[in-house]
């Protein structure tokens, strides 16, 4: 296949670009998560070697663990736990920063149980404490959309994900799913989109990356793709703990590797269709920030954690239409790039905020202003995998998507310009 490029107008959002100047006038990363750990009674390894989940701290927690799940069992018989889960769409913005996350929760104590994919009763938050409403009108309801074993709390517990409805019934403004559910029509189910959502994400201990010395950097890129071993690998209890609590929730996880920066990581959400990949990566990147609390590592998915010659962190989105999963269906894949090398500005203005510093055309990226696609191509915007090329059907890889992109976005807009609007 003929590679296509073109450039783009590309213009970056407000926010964006808010949030770019706010990381230059802001103080470096180390001294950031420094002054935000000061106040944390809980002490962070920030070595591979003395990982939190090492000698005494493992024991401590095995102790403890024990006598919360004989508690866990006396407490099932009493009232079913629903965790709450939503999301107030401020991730990556300047208000948040790097170190704080858009994800919220809170506890629903139920008399009687109700099985997941049951009808959970709505609830409500102060909007007004989320930024997601005025003190004078503050309250948000809460509608659950998805359910799924809780894998933390065990029994009969359950994580339930709820989208934000204004009081009158209509969506927020925050509310992503419903924008999806939009344009869902009986084109784009006889089409039956599949996704392969690819979240990367960099640990964060009380000196900056976690496993990274006090004092200066590791060694250069290179031996920690895929590592293995002390002197390699970073955070893999978490990743693992996150790995399996996804597993025992019913989340489609596919996969998970430690990625080219030390301390940085990813885990694959798919196939899944468009509903079903945004609720599965919210549900699991709520799990990988409450895991994180209890090992006392912070995630970030901020583009570009750490400034340099180190690579930054993204959400690559593999995406598939009934037409390219049929032998044949290269034609259809190079009907969908022609239709996104139109839409290249669009995208970007929507594929996560501080994606113009991550997105240079190095580190394994296509330059922002630049839409590229080519086979087997890490530098450019759209990879087709060589396997899908050389058996002439399969699925197609967007690379674009900053690692704090909303999954119900990325999935709208694909979903839009090479169905929709094709």
């Amino acid at each position: 296949m003929a590679a296509v490029t073109s450039k783009a107008n590309v213009v970056i959002s407000r926010s964006a670009a808010s949030s770019k100047s706010n990381r230059a006038s802001a103080c470096p990363l180390k001294s950031c998560v420094a002054k935000a750990s000061a106040a944390n009674t809980v002490r962070v390894a920030t070595s591979a070697r003395s990982s939190a989940f090492t000698g005494e701290r493992l024991s401590a927690s095995r102790s403890v663990q024990t006598a919360s799940s004989r508690t866990n069992l006396e407490v099932v018989g009493l009232a079913q736990r629903a965790e709450y889960i939503w999301f107030d769409g401020a991730e990556g913005t300047p208000e948040k920063g790097m170190l704080f996350n858009e994800m919220r929760s809170k506890t629903k104590c139920i008399p009687e149980p109700i099985e997941v994919g049951g009808d959970f009763p709505e609830w409500s938050f102060d909007g007004s404490s989320t930024g997601q409403a005025e003190g004078n009108d503050s309250d948000c309801i809460l509608k659950p959309c998805f359910s799924c074993p809780d894998p933390i709390r065990g029994g009969n517990n359950v994580l339930v994900l709820c989208e934000v409805m204004n009081p009158d019934g209509t969506p927020h403004r925050t509310n992503s799913r419903s924008k999806l559910e939009a344009i869902i029509n009986e084109k784009v189910d006889a089409e039956k989109p599949l996704f392969g959502f690819e979240q990367e994400y960099t640990m964060l201990g009380s000196n900056g990356v976690y496993g990274w010395p006090s004092n200066g950097y590791p060694a250069p890129q290179g031996p920690f793709y895929c590592g293995v071993g002390p002197e390699s690998v970073y955070g893999r209890p978490l990743a693992e703990a996150h790995m399996d609590a996804c597993i025992r929730a019913g989340l489609t996880i596919s996969g998970i590797n430690a990625e080219v920066m030390p301390g940085q990581w990813e885990y694959q959400i798919g196939p899944a269709a468009p509903y079903e990949v945004g609720d599965h990566v919210m549900v699991s990147r709520w799990l990988l920030h409450r895991l994180g609390e209890d090992m006392g590592i912070s995630i970030t998915f901020e583009p570009k954690p750490v400034k340099g010659d180190w690579n930054g962190t993204g959400a690559h989105t593999n995406y598939s239409t009934e037409s390219m999963r049929k032998p044949g269906g290269m034609e259809a894949i190079n009907a969908a790039i022609e239709c996104l090398s139109k839409k290249h500005a669009e995208h970007i203005a929507e594929y996560g905020t501080g994606n113009e510093e991550r997105l240079t055309g190095k580190h394994e990226t296509c330059d922002i202003y630049t839409f590229k696609s080519g086979v087997a191509d890490r530098g450019s915007s759209i990879r087709i995998p060589r396997p899908v090329a050389m058996q002439g059907y399969g699925y197609l890889e967007d690379r674009r998507p900053a690692a704090n992109v909303d999954p119900y976005v990325v999935a709208r807009m694909l979903i839009n310009t090479t169905i929709v609007e094709a």
